[in-house]
Formats: structure tokens, C-alpha cells, sequence
């Protein structure tokens, strides 16, 4: 049994242990379809409703937004009858509600999460799961206190192919695994420049939007989309586009976490207001391999696209939409340098070998699309009381390595990690930065529920 596996397991019997599925499915009410609240409709969540207004058996009921011409634009994608709301408590006091899917800024996810799973929601969470490692525990904790189903929106190993490519390395497909690359390559350069502080737009909530972040001076270029840029608000295109990388990787190669962390990099191109890298290397090593993942934010070098398995015997390229074996050759390890005949005297003796590929090519691919199934999966797991397939668990462990790799990054130094004490070994410094402070008066809606 894989490690991931054993650690879900026992998870997971006292999570169904806890649930009566048929009196769930009461609450659901007599027509049997789950009433869906979103709040933000931001880029995702345009796409998040976009696919349930496609399902039969939901209706997206309600939308909450901040700013007000957001607001207006969600309920009509919503569809005739959308109830609209500016406070996210609000809206979980609608007992209508049965689901809630969390599209905000990163600094927002764990909040709105924990305090749905308290009014008995079950909740859809964009990636990264947190803000901070110490975030992704309490969600963990709010959703098997209070019994419910959530998942988060590293969707793309929902995809077939993901799944076919993790028992073909686990047969043994292309030997034993060493190492893996992957990254995300794109060029944004020179960036999205600099703003003035100033006033925000009218029908902006900018106090609510900030919440639990630090208290800031509006502008422009902190808030709505470009939020993804500054600590406060995100852990950078690391904790944005790298979770989906390491949650496949993770998955295929059947391990939780890594144990030891190094990262570099830094804002060396982008000119603009931006804080977090716009160029970074994470090394990340588990048990039997290494991971090595790259960001560039000013080079778009399409030809590295996809996450390389480098096996004894092959390679296997996994991309969104398929797998490729690509095969090694066979060679007699005498022969150091193919192709050149002759040792010196004493060395091994050149073998006259034809080499022949360690395995055979072949390429596997998936029509179906992973946003899809995974929203599929969710619903599935919200009717049976069934851990889904991208269970926040599994969500706040992918998104942990890649907050060790930022604080490996920001103190410019390696960590060793301790996944089942969920602390750096030996680093205080390191440690005080799996959390941070909540601004006042979210931090008392954190603390009455003592889930630290």
C-alpha cells in the first residue's frame, strides 16, 4: 500500500464513520439538486459557473462579490433566481446553500473554508489551499470536525491518462524513477508596471476584500487579479501554478511529502510593483527521488513544457492531455562513451553491442476535461459522504512544498521537513513562517474555533 494511501486510510474510515449519507440526502430536498453558492467571480469562478450551469442535478443559487460590478456580472452567469450577497456570512446563513465554491484571493481561501464547513457547507477551494502551512492544518481539521466533502482545484489528475501513467510506473514501466523535472515557462516581461496609491473604485469593499491581510493603502496593482504578485495576498506563481504540477507528481509517484526543501531565485526581470519571484528553482527531494521545478515568468520556453519521469529504462512526459514513453538505449556499461572504440591498457573492453531501446514507446491520451471531472467527483463525493479525489488533505500537502520552498527561498537556505510533525527540523526561523497573524476582527473568528 502506498504511503499516501496509508495515511488516508485511517482519515478516511472515521471521516465516513461520522456521516449518514441517506439523511444527507434528505437535506438535498425532493428534486435532488445541490444548491451552489460562489463566492468571488474573478477568473476561475467565471469558469466555475460556466460548468455548473452545464450540470442537471445544480443550481448555482447564490454569488457573493465585493466589488459591485463583479457582483452583477456573477448573478446574471448565475441564471434567474441567483440570490446576491457582499458578506460571504451571509450567504452561509441562507440554509438553501448546501455547497460553497471559494474562487477569492489566496489570502481568503482558508477562512471562507473553515467558516463554511461550520455552517455545514461543503466547499469546492480554489489552490493553493492557503496562505500559510499552518492555514492548510486548520482546514484540514474544520472539515472532519464538522463532517464535511472538500475538495480543491488541483483538478488536472482527475484526468484518465494521470491515472493510467501512475500504475505504469508503479509496474515498473520504465525502471526505477530518479528524478522528475517539470515548470512553468511564460514570458510577461517587462510586466504589468507601477501604480500610484489611491482611492479604490466605487462599488469596491477594498476592507473586506483585504479581510485577514494586512491593513495597506489602495492600489491598483494589489488588488483583484494582480493580488498574485505580493506576499500578503499569495505565495507567487510557486504556490499558483506549481500545486498542479506537484499535486500529479505527487499522485503518480504515490508520496505525500518531501523532507528536504531548497529554492533560489528572485525578481530579476519584471518591472513593476510585483514582490514575489519572477524567477525561481525549487529542489525537492522524497523518499527515492528528487523533483526539480522551474518558474520563469520572462522566458516562455514552450520546449520544456510537461513533466519529465526520468526512469533506468525511459522517460514519461505527462502533460495535461497525455503521456509519453519515450525509451532508453540498452548499452553494456563498459562502453562509457557510445560510440568510441578502445580503452586504455587495463580498462574494460569496448563491447561490439548493438543498442537496443530498455522498452517499447507508446503514447496515451484523454479527450475528457480534468475541470469537469474533477467538479464531477466533488458532487459525487457530496451525495455518497464519500474523501474525493482531490480531498483538501491532499491539497494542503501539495501546497505545503510549495510554501517550504518559498520560505527556503526567502531565507536563502535549505530545510529539512518533517511531514508528520509538519515542522522544519532544527529552524525556528524557518517555523515562525509557517503562520502568521490575522488581521483584527478575523482573527477572533479563527479563534473561537480553537482549531490551532
Amino acid at each position: 500500500m502506498s504511503e499516501q494511501n496509508k495515511a488516508a486510510g485511517s482519515t478516511r474510515r472515521a471521516f465516513l464513520t461520522g456521516l449518514a449519507a441517506a439523511s444527507y440526502r434528505r437535506i438535498l430536498g425532493a428534486n435532488d439538486r445541490i444548491q451552489i453558492g460562489f463566492i468571488g467571480y474573478g477568473l476561475i469562478n467565471l469558469r466555475h459557473v460556466a460548468d455548473f450551469r452545464k450540470m442537471a442535478d445544480v443550481d448555482c443559487a447564490a454569488m457573493c462579490e465585493v466589488y459591485q460590478p463583479r457582483l452583477e456580472a456573477g448573478l446574471a452567469a448565475c441564471g434567474p433566481g441567483a440570490k446576491g450577497y457582499t458578506d460571504f456570512r451571509k450567504m452561509y446563513e441562507n440554509k438553501d446553500i448546501q455547497a460553497v465554491v471559494v474562487g477569492t484571493p489566496d489570502h481568503w481561501h482558508a477562512l471562507q473554508t473553515i467558516l463554511a464547513c461550520e455552517a455545514g457547507k461543503d466547499v469546492y477551494v480554489e489552490k493553493p489551499v492557503s496562505l500559510f502551512v499552518k492555514e492548510g492544518r486548520w482546514m484540514v481539521a474544520a472539515a472532519r470536525r464538522f463532517k464535511r466533502v472538500v475538495t480543491t482545484g488541483t483538478q488536472r489528475k482527475t484526468s484518465p491518462h494521470v491515472k493510467a501513467l501512475q500504475e505504469f510506473i508503479a509496474s515498473g514501466g520504465i525502471g526505477k524513477v530518479h528524478s522528475v523535472r517539470s515548470g512553468s515557462f511564460r514570458n510577461i516581461y517587462p510586466g504589468f508596471g507601477k501604480t500610484p496609491e489611491g482611492p479604490p473604485p466605487p462599488g469596491f469593499d477594498y476592507d473586506m476584500w483585504l479581510g485577514p491581510a494586512p491593513k495597506r493603502p489602495y492600489s491598483q496593482h494589489r488588488s483583484l487579479y494582480h493580488f498574485r504578485w505580493f506576499w500578503d495576498y499569495s505565495g507567487g506563481q510557486m504556490t499558483n501554478l506549481a500545486t498542479h504540477d506537484i499535486d500529479r507528481i505527487q499522485y503518480v509517484m504515490n508520496v505525500q511529502s518531501p523532507t528536504l526543501i531548497y529554492s533560489t531565485g528572485g525578481r530579476f526581470c519584471l518591472e513593476d510593483d510585483g514582490e514575489t519571484p519572477d524567477t525561481q528553482d525549487a529542489l525537492f527531494n522524497y523518499p527515492g527521488f528528487t523533483l526539480l521545478f522551474s518558474l520563469r515568468e520572462a522566458n516562455g520556453q514552450a520546449d520544456r513544457a510537461g513533466m519529465h519521469f526520468y526512469g533506468t529504462k525511459g522517460t514519461a512526459v505527462l502533460s495535461d492531455k497525455s503521456f509519453e514513453i519515450l525509451p532508453d538505449m540498452k548499452n553494456d556499461p563498459v562502453n562509457l562513451i557510445p560510440g568510441f572504440y578502445g580503452h586504455p591498457p587495463g580498462g574494460p573492453v569496448f563491447t561490439k553491442v548493438k543498442p537496443v531501446p530498455w522498452i517499447e514507446p507508446y503514447k496515451q491520451e484523454s479527450g475528457e476535461d480534468p475541470l469537469l471531472l474533477n467538479k464531477r467527483d466533488w458532487l459525487d463525493a457530496i451525495r455518497s459522504r464519500r474523501i474525493p479525489m482531490c480531498d483538501i488533505e491532499i491539497g494542503h500537502r501539495v501546497t505545503t512544498a510549495c510554501h517550504l520552498a518559498n520560505i527556503s527561498l526567502r531565507l536563502g537556505r535549505a530545510l529539512r521537513w518533517d511531514p508528520e510533525k509538519e515542522e522544519v527540523i532544527g529552524d525556528s526561523e524557518a517555523n515562525a513562517m509557517l503562520v502568521r497573524p490575522y488581521r483584527k476582527p478575523w482573527d477572533q473568528e479563527l479563534a473561537r474555533l480553537k482549531l490551532a
